[in-house]
């Protein structure tokens, strides 16, 4: 195993699978991901009509994603941001 974190899912495919896991559509799942300044930005787009599964009461769903991500990125030694687009 090496240490730069290259092996294995990225960390697009780690969203796409967790945002396909809860969305009633999971075939409208699109994540997009390039680079920005100093971090990885990650686009998630689904059906407007699991918007809010995505988001969650209060962002929580989001706000775990996001979590998730960051706990992704930093074995990967890079940042991630998520951004969730309507």
């Amino acid at each position: 195993m090496s240490d730069d974190g290259s092996t294995g899912p990225s960390m697009t495919d780690l969203i796409a699978y967790l945002a396909k896991a809860l969305v009633d559509r999971p075939d409208e799942v699109e994540v997009e991901s390039f680079d920005e300044d100093d971090a990885e930005v990650i686009e998630l787009t689904v059906a407007r009509e699991d918007l809010g599964k995505v988001i969650g009461k209060q962002g929580r769903t989001a706000r775990a994603l996001r979590t998730v991500l960051s706990a992704a990125s930093t074995r990967q030694h890079r940042r991630a941001v998520l951004e969730i687009l309507e």
